[in-house]
C-alpha cells in the first residue's frame, strides 16, 4: 500500500460514520486490531476549548523529562499525519501506509469512521515505537467518543467547556459537561480547568464520585499585570509566561502543570524546570498562533461562541493599545457563524470575508453583509483577502488576523509554509 492508496482507504470513510449509541463499534476495531490501547499508558483531555494547548503543555513536558510521549490530536493542521506524533515529529508516510493495510485487513463491514480508523491506526504505531505514555485528545465529547474505548487512564482532563456540537453533545453547557465527564473513569484521577462555571465544576466532581475517581485540586493561579499580549501569572510562587498569546492560556498552563505534578506522584518523574520551559516555550498552530513579522498575523482556528470571545479579547487589547485590526474570516455553516462575525467584526478596522476552503462553507457574500454592521467588509479570495490585510496592517501599524475556521487557518498555514 502506497501512501494514496493508505489516504484512499481512510477516506473511504465518512467523518462520523454511522450512528452510534455506545462504544461497540470501536470497541470491536480494537479487538480486530489486537487491542493495542489495552498495553499503553493515557492522559485522557476532553473539553470544547483549551484541549489542544493542555496536550502540548503535558507532552512537552514529558518529553523534556525524557519520556517516549504520543500524542493523538484532531483534526490536523497542516497534512494529515500531524493529528498521530510521537515526540513532536509526525507518523511518517511508510509507517502510516503499513499500519492502514493492516487496519484495512482487519476491518469487517461496519460503517467506521475516519476518526476510528485513525485512532486505530495510531494506537498500533503508539504499541509498536514502545511509548511510554500517550497524551489522548477526544474528537468531540467523551462519554461515546471512540478514544473512550482505552482503559482507565492515568489521568483524565477537562478543559473549558462550552457550546458547541449542541445538536450531537446537548442544548446546554451543563449537558455537554456530562458528555465530557464520561471518560472520567474507576481507579483513575481527574482535573477541570478552572475557567468552568461552577455548574460544570459540580458535574465533573459528580462523575468523579460515581465513578471512584480522585478529583484532583488546582492550585492558585494569580495572573501578573494587565494579562497583557502573553498571558504572565505566578503559580506557587513562580512567574511563568505562556509562549501562546491570550489569557485563558494561564487556565490551561494550570490544568497542564497540575497534570504534571500529578503523574509525577505516579512514577513519571516530570522535573519542575521541564514544566517551567513546556508553558515558557510550547507553542499550538491555529490556536491563536501569533507569527510576528511585517506585519504581526494572528492566526486562529476557534470556530464556537467561545473561542470567537477569547480572540476578541486579545483583538481589543491590541485595540487599546493603538494596533489596527485587519482581519480575513471564512466559517462553516454547522458553526454558529452569525455571532461569530459579529464579535469579530466589532473589533475590526477592516473585515474580509472568504469562502471555498470547505464544501460547507458559508457564502463570503453572508458574512460580508454580517459583518457590515459593525464595520467596512468585502469578500473576495483568501490568498487576495490575505495579502490586503497584511498590507493595510502593515502601512497602519496593525495587525492582520486570519480566524474563523480551523479549514481556513489550515489553508493559510499550508500557503505559507509553501513561500
Amino acid at each position: 500500500m502506497d501512501i494514496s492508496e493508505a489516504m484512499s482507504f481512510i477516506n473511504s470513510y465518512t467523518k462520523s460514520g454511522g450512528r452510534i449509541t455506545d462504544l461497540s463499534r470501536a470497541q470491536d476495531l480494537m479487538e480486530r486490531i489486537g487491542s493495542p490501547e489495552k498495553r499503553l499508558k493515557f492522559v485522557h483531555i476532553a473539553g470544547t476549548n483549551g484541549k489542544g494547548s493542555t496536550l502540548e503543555y503535558i507532552s512537552s513536558a514529558l518529553m523534556l523529562s525524557g519520556f517516549r510521549t504520543g500524542q493523538f490530536t484532531s483534526p490536523y493542521v497542516l497534512h494529515y499525519n500531524d493529528r498521530i506524533r510521537i515526540n513532536g515529529q509526525d507518523i511518517d508516510d511508510e509507517a502510516l501506509c503499513e499500519l492502514a493495510e493492516r487496519v484495512r485487513d482487519a476491518t469487517g463491514d461496519l460503517p467506521y469512521s475516519q476518526f476510528e480508523i485513525t485512532m486505530a491506526i495510531a494506537m498500533l504505531w503508539f504499541e509498536r515505537e514502545k511509548c511510554d505514555v500517550v497524551v489522548l485528545e477526544t474528537g468531540i465529547g467523551g462519554l461515546l467518543d471512540s478514544t473512550n474505548v482505552i482503559p482507565p487512564p492515568l489521568l483524565s482532563v477537562i478543559t473549558s467547556v462550552s457550546l458547541d456540537h449542541t445538536a450531537i453533545l446537548g442544548d446546554t453547557v451543563e449537558k455537554i459537561a456530562a458528555q465530557k465527564s464520561g471518560i472520567i473513569k474507576s481507579g483513575s484521577a481527574c482535573i477541570v480547568s478552572d475557567d468552568n462555571p461552577e455548574s460544570v465544576k459540580m458535574i465533573v466532581a459528580e462523575a468523579a464520585a460515581k465513578a471512584g475517581a480522585e478529583l484532583i485540586p488546582l492550585e492558585p493561579c494569580r495572573p501578573f499585570g494587565d494579562g497583557g499580549l502573553y498571558s504572565a501569572f505566578y503559580y506557587r510562587g513562580v512567574k511563568l509566561t505562556p509562549a501562546m498569546i491570550g489569557m485563558h492560556q494561564r487556565y490551561n498552563a494550570q490544568a497542564a502543570i497540575t497534570a504534571c505534578l500529578y503523574l509525577r506522584e505516579k512514577g513519571f518523574y516530570v522535573s519542575d524546570r521541564a514544566i517551567m520551559e513546556a508553558v515558557e516555550t510550547t507553542q499550538v498552530k491555529a490556536r491563536q498562533q501569533y507569527i510576528k513579522g511585517e506585519p504581526d498575523i494572528i492566526v486562529d482556528g476557534g470556530h464556537n461562541p467561545a473561542g470567537v470571545n477569547m480572540l476578541a479579547l486579545m483583538l481589543m487589547y491590541l485595540s487599546t493599545r493603538g494596533r489596527k485590526i485587519y482581519t480575513v474570516m471564512g466559517m462553516v455553516d454547522s458553526k454558529d457563524y452569525r455571532e461569530c462575525v459579529k464579535t469579530v467584526a466589532g473589533h475590526s478596522d477592516c473585515f474580509f470575508a472568504v469562502e471555498g476552503f470547505a464544501p460547507n462553507c458559508v457564502p463570503a457574500d453572508t458574512l460580508a453583509d454580517i459583518a457590515s454592521f459593525y464595520t467596512a467588509a468585502q469578500t473576495g479570495s483568501l490568498a487576495e483577502c490575505a495579502e490586503k490585510a497584511k498590507a493595510l496592517a502593515l502601512e497602519n501599524g496593525g495587525v492582520a488576523v486570519i480566524c474563523g475556521s480551523l479549514y481556513l487557518a489550515s489553508e493559510y498555514l499550508n500557503s505559507i509554509s509553501d513561500q
